[in-house]
């Protein structure tokens, strides 16, 4: 018979942990934290005291979480039409643009390089 503690650890070491390092264009020194398979960047952002605007609360409801992904966007899930239609409304969009909110953490993840744009603008 396992322990508790026991299946607590094999538990843990099922779940994929991804380094997601944030760089910001304001210039604040860039931070890595460590996120968990089916985490979002905005959750991880979030819980890791990074400013970063969500007007809706997450639920690809506005464009304020807008980010840029610099590596690893390839194994993020794929952009949805209702996404896409946020960030054309997003200030300065790039082809790498996201939402944090849709960002979420997959089994196939490596390690992800995020910029936060500047954060002192009055979201939609």
């Amino acid at each position: 018979m396992r322990t508790f503690a026991a299946a607590f650890v094999t538990a843990q070491d099922s779940v994929k942990a991804v380094n997601i390092t944030f760089k910001f264009s304001d210039g604040q020194p860039e931070q890595t934290h460590v996120a968990a398979e089916g985490e979002s960047v905005l959750d991880v952002a979030l819980n890791n005291g990074i400013q970063l605007q969500h007007n809706c609360g997450g639920v690809c409801g506005c464009s304020t979480c807008h980010v840029y992904v610099l590596q690893g966007g390839d194994e993020l899930p794929e952009i949805s039409d209702k996404e896409e239609d946020f960030i054309d409304r997003a200030v300065n969009p790039r082809i790498n643009s996201r939402l944090a909110c849709q960002c979420v953490v997959q089994a196939t993840s490596e390690n992800l390089v995020i910029e936060v744009p500047p954060q002192d603008f009055l979201g939609h």
